[in-house]
């Protein structure tokens, strides 16, 4: 029986290491995201309550800042000034909803202690190719995520701008955002633990802003002294049209247009699913910490909707097309006053604002690398994005999260308006999957309180779904027909992903059993030369460690001149008891000459091949610019033919010309 003996990285008994020196790339990436964490401390990379509510909250809670917005973009150009009393209707809705979603995930996170959220629900109740659905859904969120959010939190600081200093930020908006999402990126490549301590602070500013903003508001509400906008302040320039006097609900708020509001203020309840798909970053015990944490949450998330939606009745704050000043700005104005403290106040609010928005967007950084991890580890995305990078980060998800974002920003000019009309359908698809495979997972067993679990998450899932429909009906024209075209086709590609993987494993699997390890007993080496040089002598070296039963070096001849060149130089130089052989190719095909000669050595059912391509690895850059790399063609063509092996042999050109200059007699250093 064989032995294999596990061999440690760390030299043994003071032994030497190679004196290896390191890359460029990862001195940068040293210095720019700090040294790198081991694997054992990933156990260490977990959040108490206190930190996971700053680090995945921030969405759901600082959607509150837009949510009663969105709702009077659509019923005031409509129905006037009615508009303002039937946000409060709309709300009470919608809130009615969170209700339901919230005790549908406290049975989510207590069920379903990995994180994942609904892709895990729906696998586990499903299958995997259900529960790419919910996958596609949940990826398109957290990237329209991070766009909302990050544009919304500079709509905030416009706002302050203008209404304090008079100031329009004009199209720098928009390069605010994306510089605010490369932060973003870099602060989560950096890991988990450091963007926690970070993020989370913004969120309890916020609460304690807004919430003071909505409890004065109300106060001054009571005693008559809060302050309402004018006829001109609502028809300022900017401001979205206001529909006709006395419209009323008779003259003009159909269903369509109640539906419509309804839709976009269902942007508020995005994010809930955030601690779902965050369990595994808990502390133990996972489920019941995140169980906690979803609660105060939603909470949180109700009690700010609901005071601004009340606030917006009686202030009569009207949205602007430009999506400054927000709602919420002019509400803290009016609440505050003009005074000196007002102003301080109101300056200090939508200081809040803006950094939980743009700390909103981190929740898409925490689950979206989650979550491709767990669709990978199934074989159905890309397998790289299971590894963990320098800093125990999923670093090829947020890279990918971080570009795909800023492509949707650029596209949409970073308008918040445009953006949400992307936004509710992938998290509602996701509600749609949890809810339902909630119900099934509780229908199927034998436990305490198993109907009411079962209707839960049934009523659940039949509402989500209709908000579905709502919004895909309602917001079409606006941009929701680019997400129903996508899901389709996400849900394709991830199915013919897995196809593929599966259709490899099974190739590699069978190969033992049909393959033999001894068919040939003779074995020849070929050494690819294009010219004499340090890199062809080291794969020479090489070859003759094999021991093969014939050595032979190859040329293929592309120019005749060279050619010659090369051989007269080979006779004269040290491998001249190495048979240097010519082959002609007058058609340039390199690959298929290569290959076409193995195949006829290997012919005589006799003899395998080991063809050796020395590779010569310059600088990263240098390299790319100035030297073709063939090698890994090569190998790649002649992979395909049986009997014929490729050995790729490297050789570091940098490395030399170090040594070469510090030798004695070496060409010094240029100047």
């Amino acid at each position: 029986m064989a032995t294999v003996t596990e061999r440690s990285a760390e030299p043994e008994g003071g032994a030497e290491q190679a004196d290896v020196p390191e890359r460029f790339g990862y001195r940068v990436k040293r210095l720019l995201l700090g040294p790198p964490l081991v694997t054992a401390r990933l156990r260490d990379e977990t959040l108490s309550k206190p930190v996971a509510l700053g680090v995945l909250a921030p969405d759901c809670i600082s959607s509150s800042a837009y949510g009663t917005e969105q709702m009077l973009t659509q019923l005031v150009p409509v129905v006037g000034l009615a508009g303002f009393a039937l946000v409060v209707p709309v709300t009470g809705v919608i809130l009615v909803l969170l209700l339901l979603l919230t005790l549908c995930y406290r049975d989510v996170v207590m069920t379903y202690t990995r994180a994942g959220g609904s892709y895990v629900v729906a696998r586990e109740n499903f299958g995997p190719h259900v529960a790419q659905v919910a996958a596609v859904a949940l990826l398109i969120d957290y990237v329209v995520t991070v766009a909302v959010q990050a544009a919304a939190g500079t709509d905030a600081v416009a706002s302050m701008l203008q209404l304090l200093f008079h100031t329009d930020l004009g199209a720098d908006k928009l390069w605010l955002t994306l510089g605010v999402v490369c932060l973003l990126c870099y602060g989560n490549l950096r890991g988990i633990r450091e963007a926690g301590r970070a993020f989370a602070v913004p969120t309890y500013l916020f609460v304690l802003a807004a919430g003071l903003t909505v409890l004065v508001g109300l106060v001054r509400l009571a005693t008559g002294t809060l302050p309402r906008l004018g006829e001109a302040d609502l028809h300022a320039a900017g401001a979205v049209p206001v529909g006709a006097p006395g419209g009323g609900v008779l003259m003009g708020a159909s269903l369509f247009v109640l539906l419509r509001a309804f839709a976009n203020g269902g942007s508020s309840l995005t994010g809930l699913e955030a601690i779902s798909n965050g369990v595994g970053a808990f502390r133990e015990p996972r489920g019941a910490n995140a169980r906690r944490t979803l609660v105060i949450m939603s909470v949180t998330l109700g009690t700010l909707v609901l005071g601004i939606s009340v606030l917006a009745w009686r202030t009569h704050a009207i949205p602007f097309a430009s999506g400054s000043p927000t709602v919420l700005a002019q509400e803290a104005h009016l609440v505050f006053g003009r005074s000196g403290f007002g102003q301080a106040m109101f300056a200090a609010v939508q200081i809040a604002t803006a950094l939980i928005l743009y700390t909103g967007a981190n929740t898409s950084f925490n689950g979206f690398p989650f979550l491709a991890s767990f669709v990978a580890e199934d074989a159905f995305l890309p397998r790289r994005l299971t590894m963990r990078g320098h800093r125990l980060a999923f670093s090829n998800g947020i890279l990918l999260l971080t570009a795909v974002s800023l492509v949707l920003l650029l596209v949409t000019h970073g308008n918040v308006t445009r953006l949400v009309s992307l936004y509710a359908i992938g998290v509602f698809t996701g509600f749609v999957m949890a809810a339902a495979g909630l119900a099934r997972h509780h229908w199927r067993r034998r436990e305490a309180h198993r109907v009411l679990k079962t209707a839960i998450g049934a009523l659940a899932a039949v509402a989500s779904a209709a908000v579905v429909v709502v919004f895909a009906v309602t917001k079409f024209t606006e941009g929701a027909w680019a997400v129903v075209l996508v899901f389709p086709l996400g849900v394709w590609a991830l199915i013919r992903t897995n196809e593929r993987y599966r259709a490899e494993h099974e190739a590699l699997d069978a190969a033992p059993a049909t393959a033999s390890t001894a068919t040939r007993t003779r074995n020849v080496v070929l050494v690819l030369v294009d010219r004499l040089d340090l890199a062809v002598t080291t794969a020479l070296r090489y070859a003759h460690t094999l021991r093969p039963a014939q050595l032979r070096a190859v040329h293929v001849a592309l120019d005749t001149a060279h050619a010659d060149q090369l051989r007269k130089a080979w006779a004269a130089g040290p491998a001249a008891d190495v048979p240097l052989d010519l082959v002609d190719c007058p058609d340039r095909r390199l690959h298929r000459a290569i290959a076409d000669l193995a195949a006829r050595v290997s012919a005589d059912g006799r003899t395998e091949v080991t063809l050796l391509i020395p590779r010569r690895s310059y600088g990263p850059v240098v390299g790319r610019l100035l030297h073709a790399r063939s090698g890994d063609s090569i190998a790649h063509a002649v992979s395909r033919l049986p009997h014929v092996a490729a050995t790729i042999v490297p050789f570091d050109v940098s490395a030399a010309i170090r040594a070469h200059r510090s030798a004695p007699g070496g060409r010094p250093p240029a100047t």
